[in-house]
């Protein structure tokens, strides 16, 4: 049999279902785990769950039989659980590994298998690419039912939600949040946060929080062109000043003001920081991939935090967190992580800090922002998704890394950084992003400038500029 070798990308492996996410390639990764944690423990313990994708519960239990046919003993979410859930079972339960069936934000043709290590956060990239190496090119698919293992003491059965939910009663205050004047509009995408938000806020306003696993069609990315229906439903009724949105496996997040205006993942980092910090007193490094906003490290210079730039990814931030004292960590997709949680992205975490802080200070969603304005200044941040063939992708990204572009369109900059794609500072204060998607035939156009105006005419000068050349 002739296999393709599978490679991790930023945020585990993904892949086209039925295509080459197959049943027989999801043992190989299960035979590439088992293989890597047999040599280090004596009786390794795995997390195993999936999320609301289709095929979920098929490539669990291919998972699932493969790490208990080597001797793995295998702790078994029922039903669908977060990503979060997982790196907070991993992390509880003292296993070696956590395993969630996931591609997270990705078209609902995907699927996904992503690490989590016993830190309770996603596997380091060396631990990843250690496991990547162990895949076999061929694998004896097992044939015992899980009912057999079992019986064998090596599969249990474990409530991750009730854990998770249990948590987070204990992590804020409901009794006040019930009460809050702020009332809450919450998009699951379909996703895997539908339940905890059902059950701690009962008050909430809640949109697609029901059982559709290709996810009525449309990728649970939150963004603002995927969040229509949220931003109609909080631009239109009064009562709501917060609008949330997480995505397919719920540890990205996004918000909405009370006019129904997107608050970008940029902004959800500074207004975290802002609170953190000036309100509750606390500190620590900030922890930032290369494409998020440089106002950051400018409110980081005012409070006189510490900050870190990563490639994108956030293993990176979370290998960091581990080891640092970390305040906030985060991406611009709307992966965050903050102090006194585990060192994983958590849409729904993040998302109930921000309420709490409108809820405490009495102001609303635009007010905090504007405290944080009065510090950074005023921006706006906008990123395009350009679906081309992988070849045209690929000469793009090659020319400008060859220095190939001297100015896009009417706008010129003043100095490139490679960290993790390419990111020229324009001269006009903002700034252009190239990179290529690792696990899509995608080219990403990031772009920030100093207004909504300003940054959409950035990315149609830039858009111009790399296609026509390239065309």
């Amino acid at each position: 049999m002739v296999t393709e070798k599978i490679k991790f990308g930023t945020d585990g492996w993904r892949a086209i279902i039925a295509q080459d996410f197959t049943v027989y390639n999801v043992a190989r990764v299960s035979k590439g785990l088992a293989d890597w944690l047999l040599p280090q423990f004596k009786q390794p313990t795995v997390v195993v769950g999936h999320d609301c994708r289709f095929g979920g519960q098929l490539f669990t239990e291919t998972t699932t039989k493969v790490l208990c046919a080597n001797g793995v003993k295998v702790l078994l979410a029922k039903g669908f659980i977060s990503t979060p859930m997982i790196s907070m079972g991993v992390l509880m339960q003292k296993a070696q590994q956590g395993v969630v069936i996931t591609a997270s934000h990705n078209p609902p043709s995907y699927n996904g298998f992503k690490l989590k290590g016993a830190h309770g956060g996603p596997s380091s990239p060396k631990d990843i690419a250690a496991v990547e190496a162990l895949i076999p090119e061929e694998v004896d698919m097992p044939a015992r039912s899980l009912a057999y293992w079992e019986e064998k003491g090596l599969l249990e059965y474990i409530n991750l939600e009730d854990m998770y939910v249990d948590y987070l009663k204990e992590k804020f205050d409901f009794e006040m949040l019930s009460k809050s004047p702020f009332k809450m509009a919450y998009d699951a995408m379909y996703g895997a946060g539908q339940n905890v938000i059902r059950r701690l806020l009962p008050g909430a306003v809640l949109i697609h929080c029901d059982d559709n696993p290709g996810f009525h069609g449309q990728a649970p990315e939150p963004l603002d062109k995927n969040l229509k229906e949220l931003a109609h439903t909080v631009a239109t009724t009064p009562e709501i000043k917060i609008g949330l949105a997480t995505d397919g496996d719920a540890d990205r997040i996004g918000l909405y003001d009370g006019d129904g205006n997107f608050v970008d993942a940029h902004n959800i980092i500074l207004l975290l920081i802002h609170y953190l910090h000036k309100y509750k007193g606390m500190n620590g490094k900030v922890v930032i991939a290369f494409s998020v906003t440089d106002r950051v490290k400018k409110l980081c210079e005012h409070y006189g935090l510490p900050i870190e730039v990563t490639a994108i990814g956030f293993k990176y931030i979370s290998e960091i967190m581990v080891h640092d004292d970390v305040l906030v960590g985060g991406e611009e997709s709307g992966g965050i992580a903050v102090k006194g949680h585990i060192p994983e992205r958590d849409g729904i975490y993040d998302g109930l800090v921000i309420y709490e802080f409108m809820t405490k200070s009495g102001k609303t969603l635009k007010e905090l922002c504007e405290e944080v304005y009065a510090i950074v200044g005023h921006f706006s941040y906008d990123r395009h998704d350009l679906t081309i063939d992988n070849d045209k992708k690929n000469a793009i990204i090659k020319k400008a890394a060859d220095g190939g572009y001297t100015k896009f369109g009417k706008y010129g900059f003043n100095r490139i950084e490679t960290i993790d794609g390419i990111k020229y500072h324009l001269d006009n204060g903002g700034w252009v992003m190239l990179r290529a998607s690792g696990t899509e035939p995608l080219l990403r156009v990031y772009a920030e400038g100093n207004s909504k105006e300003e940054t959409l005419d950035i990315l149609e000068d830039v858009k111009k500029t790399i296609l026509t050349i390239n065309s």
